[in-house]
């Protein structure tokens, strides 16, 4: 870990040590640590320099919105390879919040997103992006348990999250 050292102004301390009371950081490093995360995180997207994603997209809508949850899921099987899992919790008698969380390349996971969003009925979506890098490795039997059919291999793949 490489340490630097940062002045501030009295001002801005007392609003960032503010902030971190508020969010319930243990210390300024910490604090510190995150908000250069979110900013470099930010730029990366800005520069269009995160090729590969995981994301998680979220919004609600009205389930009596005439065949809104059905368009919904039929976008979702329609990029299955981009849907990881869906999270479906009901609000009320009339409003459902849902979370889908989605992988893959960057651009199809926005474009996914986008589509989502704009059905109509659909309120209230943000989509939170991670960029990663993705390493695919090769796995075998071993421990017990068998990942493949008869010691053939299958590719296993880490998304490792670039901050």
């Amino acid at each position: 870990m490489e340490r630097i050292t940062v002045s501030l102004d009295t001002d801005l301390a007392r609003e960032f040590d503010q902030l971190i009371a508020e969010r319930g950081y243990s210390n300024r490093s910490e604090a510190f640590r995150d908000l250069l995360r979110a900013h470099l995180e930010q730029a990366r997207q800005q520069r269009n320099d995160a090729p590969d994603c995981v994301a998680n997209l979220s919004y609600v809508y009205n389930h009596h919105e005439r065949e809104l949850a059905e368009r919904l899921t039929s976008l979702q099987h329609g990029q299955h390879d981009l849907t990881v899992a869906t999270l479906h919790a009901h609000l009320d008698h009339e409003n459902c919040m849902e979370s889908v969380i989605l992988r893959g390349p960057t651009a199809a996971v926005r474009s996914f997103a986008d589509a989502m969003m704009a059905e109509r009925g659909v309120r209230h979506g943000k989509l939170n992006l991670v960029a990663v890098e993705v390493d695919a490795e090769k796995h075998h039997h071993h421990g017990g348990h068998t990942y493949a059919p008869a010691g053939r291999a299958h590719t296993h793949v880490h998304l490792k999250p670039k901050t």
